[in-house]
């Protein structure tokens, strides 16, 4: 029940894995990049996305700008990777570059995720504004707002 060598990759699926780690790393480049310059913008999609990054904006430019360098060293991992392993070693090299292209970048990527994510958790959180949730106590300035009761008139 060992694991045992069962040859190398063949051409198909090689190439293949090779075309997604180029893409991947292209990716990963491009997100590096932005991140650096600030010229990502908070999103749901691209970039170090968690709670903490998501707060602000001024949080989620922190974190991309720290994590920037990882990710695009993960980038060029997986963009070398794929390069060499599409140029065609065979045997047990092809089954260690593609191996060392992935476990390369799943680890550069997550280290930025988590450096990125700590550099946004030092960001203060900004209040945002609130909208009245109640109703109108009266149609002057210093009355505003109060909170909402079941037996106020206003309720429909």
């Amino acid at each position: 029940m060992g694991l045992t060598y069962a040859g190398p990759v063949p051409l198909v699926p090689r190439l293949i894995i090779a075309a997604l780690l180029v893409l991947a790393g292209l990716a990963l480049l491009a997100v590096a990049v932005l991140g650096a310059r600030g010229r990502l913008r908070r999103n749901r999609w691209i970039g170090v996305r968690t709670t903490e990054t998501l707060a602000s904006e001024a949080a989620f430019a922190l974190a991309n700008r720290v994590a920037a360098a990882p990710v695009g060293a993960a980038g060029a991992v997986a963009l070398v990777g794929g390069a060499v392993l599409a140029a065609g070693p065979v045997g047990a090299v092809s089954v260690v570059v593609l191996a060392v292209a992935v476990v390369g970048t799943l680890v550069l990527g997550a280290f930025g995720g988590m450096v990125g994510q700590r550099a946004a958790a030092t960001v203060p959180v900004e209040p945002e504004p609130v909208a009245c949730g109640g109703v109108c106590a009266g149609c002057d300035l210093v009355a505003g707002c109060r909170p909402t009761s079941p037996t106020s008139p206003d309720l429909p």
